[in-house]
């Protein structure tokens, strides 16, 4: 506790880039205005002393009074006293304090240090390394034994590393953008990966520390932000919807309603997309916001939060020289506000140039230069290039780097002579930094300033994530989920059902197929008859209809393909939880699903001629909306494992024509192998199929088969009536029974007995075939724990 009352007046006090936008002050133990640091050209710059005061400082006891205050008010309602949460609500003021004391006892400690402004969060990475093994092109055999000059075997060929980063060392600072260059394939984006914590912990070596401590994963997830190249968004939604979605992902649910659209509509003017608030995102078939307001929602979607830790795979990538300088202006203000911007670029023009604070160049996974960027003309006139005054010195730099690695040695003197210039820069650029080798914060106490003035705006929940900084200190808690699990569920409801109603023509397609097959199902099989071939109709009609509702339902293959990729991006930082998006994923399919189900009863039931009256329609109905419930459910869990559409339709197509054969229809299940017996019990148009025809037959008074009606079917159908006749009599006399024209000869239950369909009644298929919905729904939840993990190998 004495520690973090010590450091607390250090902290640099700055506004989100929200609160920027609104203007809107705070009122909170935390309160400072940001006094922006302009950019020096020159490599080296004199620390800047702290203004004397003559007021006088507040006791420590005193400071140490409000601290406490201030925790125990913005402690969360479930918080125990003896695990605290350092959670502070926006707009909240702290009883007893003022900015004024506050700000008398900043300038006295300010005065005391002399040192500079101390920094809260340092981001330092140290000696990343990462290789990933390289197959031989066309080769899809295993490594086959080679042999010697000699001829003597000399045992298989080990695979080939390609090593991607080697030895990457660096910082990154709260208040500055780290940009990262080099030309393409250098392993830009691998280094952001790294960072990042998007590749696995026994690929990656090297370690990456902030304020010195391991990152968490969890935790690294609950205080960072990833923005991805591409602009994975909700085409349909317009961008003020598609942030005040991502608010109430990310936003608390203690904050209220009218507070997230405050914080939007500040993002919004930061952003600087007023203008395009009300316009859909767009796709390639509708027309939207341009590339340069797509690209600032996507950062928008990700800060929304405030976030302590921002990393930006090629932000400007594709974007026209004023949109690229007017993201990168943004992400000035955001790492102003507080937070530690490290990014991927290309090729900056001047003017980004001027807004960025560190460079790392990057040649084939190895360091260049790293540095400020005014330091690069006497980086490359050591070198013995020096860069014309009228260019670019990024484009110079890349250009240089290239030509290099043409060269059989590549960049390598390059890679050296950047070795030596930072161990001979190295106590200039500490002098330059004003800061020593440790940050001025722990972990625990950075984080824990940062909540208390607004920042990472995440209540405190049950389950939290715990920075300990100390065996003796109390833990500081952050939440891993902004909102509970019902929250979550209910606003991906909202946004699906929002999706599906601007994309009406995707449910009216699906209608109309279902309303044609049942049209055309019911024009051939027409009022069947009780004869023998009526019951062959009706078996024909029954397997088709029957496996019709699972091919019908595989258009649901390419609906979570969609969106797979924003999925991934938003449960990686844990704006929501994947059991949330599989149940609402459910219940917004399900409705779709009972008008389907309706269409097709009331065009077949009754045309075709079916038995049962009222209770056999709906029953007929609950096994449609099943089969359509468990098809869906089989199309879904199969877009959780193949990850692209032109894999999934074959997969679902031979699927289910495999369950055709085995339903029963083609061979009966008496007549099936038995090694073969387990996949008609997996079959999914079994149930169906055999609940329909239970549904048909099952009634013992209805004869299907009278008299001379045995003899179809069969040689003896073309025989005269007449004849057919005697020989009944010939049979009845044989066998001592009365056998007539009218009499029955085989009724439904006896027609079940003959198909092999008496193992299930017809509501435990239809349970079944509900159940196989739920166990594929289920599957699908663990194809997304599995194959989401969002890093590499």
């Amino acid at each position: 506790m004495s520690r973090f009352v010590d450091k607390l007046p250090f902290f640099d006090r700055r506004s989100s880039p929200m609160e920027e936008a609104e203007d809107i002050p705070r009122n909170g133990l935390l309160h400072m205005h940001h006094h922006h640091q302009p950019h020096h050209s020159g490599l080296l710059m004199q620390p800047q002393p702290s203004p004397p005061t003559k007021q006088p400082s507040i006791t420590l006891a005193q400071l140490l009074k409000r601290v406490n205050d201030a925790r125990s008010d913005a402690s969360s309602p479930t918080s125990s006293p003896t695990h605290s949460h350092y959670t502070i609500e926006l707009g909240g003021s702290v009883p007893g304090s003022t900015g004024s004391d506050l700000s008398e006892h900043m300038q006295c400690a300010g005065a005391g240090g002399g040192d500079g402004p101390l920094l809260p969060f340092v981001l330092k990475f140290t000696d990343l390394t990462y290789s990933v093994k390289q197959r031989k092109k066309g080769s899809c055999l295993p490594a086959l034994p080679f042999r010697r000059a000699g001829g003597e075997p000399a045992g298989p060929e080990a695979p080939r590393m390609k090593t991607l980063l080697d030895n990457i060392s660096g910082e990154a600072r709260e208040g500055e953008i780290m940009a990262v260059l080099g030309a393409s394939g250098s392993g830009k984006s691998t280094l952001i990966d790294a960072l990042a914590n998007r590749i696995v912990k026994e690929s990656l070596h090297g370690s990456v520390t902030l304020n010195g401590e391991s990152l968490d994963s969890n935790l690294l997830k609950v205080i960072s932000a990833y923005v991805m190249q591409d602009d994975l968004l909700y085409p349909m939604l317009t961008v003020e919807e598609t942030l005040m979605f991502a608010a109430e992902f990310r936003l608390p649910r203690s904050l209220p309603t009218k507070e997230k659209k405050k914080r939007v509509q500040a993002l919004i003017d930061q952003l600087g997309l007023r203008n395009a608030a009300n316009t859909i995102i767009g796709d390639e078939g509708h027309r939207g916001v341009s590339g340069g307001e797509r690209r600032r929602v996507s950062i928008g979607v990700d800060i929304i939060h405030d976030p302590i830790v921002l990393f930006l795979d090629e932000p400007t990538s594709g974007l026209d020289s004023t949109s690229a300088f007017m993201v990168v202006k943004v992400l000035q203000r955001i790492a102003q506000s507080g937070s530690v911007v490290v990014m991927s670029i290309h090729q900056p023009s001047y003017r980004i140039l001027g807004l960025l604070d560190r460079l790392l160049f990057l040649s084939r996974g190895q360091t260049v230069y790293y540095g400020p960027p005014s330091a690069l003309p006497s980086f490359f006139d050591d070198f013995g290039k020096p860069i014309p005054g009228n260019e670019n010195p990024t484009e110079f730099a890349l250009d240089l780097i290239r030509e290099l690695e043409t060269m059989p040695d590549g960049a390598r003197d390059l890679i050296e002579h950047n070795k030596k210039w930072q161990t001979r820069m190295a106590p200039k650029m500490k002098h330059h930094d004003g800061h020593g080798e440790k940050p001025s914060l722990s972990l625990k106490e950075a984080i824990s300033a940062s909540i208390s003035r607004g920042k990472l705006v995440s209540g405190a929940t049950d389950g939290s994530v715990s920075v300990h900084s100390g065996e003796s200190a109390p833990a500081a808690a952050v939440s891993k989920f902004a909102n509970p699990f019902w929250i979550e569920m209910g606003v991906l409801t909202r946004r699906a059902f929002i999706n599906t109603k601007r994309t009406p023509e995707i449910f009216i397609i699906r209608l109309a197929a279902v309303l044609v097959t049942g049209f055309i199902l019911a024009t051939i099989f027409w009022r069947l008859d009780d004869s023998p071939k009526g019951v062959e109709e009706r078996l024909g009609f029954f397997a088709i209809a029957m496996s019709t509702m699972f091919y019908t339902c595989s258009d649901a293959l390419p609906v979570f393909l969609n969106e797979r990729y924003i999925f991934l991006r938003e449960t990686a930082y844990n704006a929501y939880r994947r059991s949330s998006y599989v149940l609402s994923h459910t219940i917004v399919g399900f409705p779709s699903l009972i008008v389907l189900s309706f269409a097709f009863a009331l065009t077949t039931f009754f045309a075709v001629g079916l038995a049962g009256g009222a209770e056999g329609f709906f029953f007929f109905v609950a096994i449609v909306l099943a089969s359509f419930w468990a098809g869906s459910g089989f199309a879904t869990f199969l877009s959780g494992v193949v990850t692209n559409v032109m894999l999934g339709y074959p997969v679902v197509v031979s699927t289910l024509a495999y369950f055709l054969l085995f339903s029963g229809f083609f061979i009966n299940r008496d007549r099936i192998p038995r090694y073969w017996l387990w996949f008609h019990y997996l079959s999914l148009v079994k149930y169906p199929y055999e609940a329909v025809m239970q549904n048909e037959f099952s009634d013992p008074t209805r004869c299907f088969v009278r008299g001379v009606q045995m003899f179809d079917n069969t040689p003896m159908a073309a025989l005269p009536v007449a004849l057919k006749v005697r020989v009944l009599r010939a049979m009845s006399q044989t066998l001592g029974v009365d056998i007539g024209t009218a009499t029955c000869i085989t009724t439904g239950p006896d027609f079940l007995a003959q198909q092999a369909v008496t193992d299930l009644t017809k509501w435990d298929c239809l349970w079944i075939t509900v159940a196989w919905g739920f166990l594929f729904r289920i599957l699908f939840y663990i194809s997304l724990l599995l194959g989401s993990r969002n890093k590499r190998r």
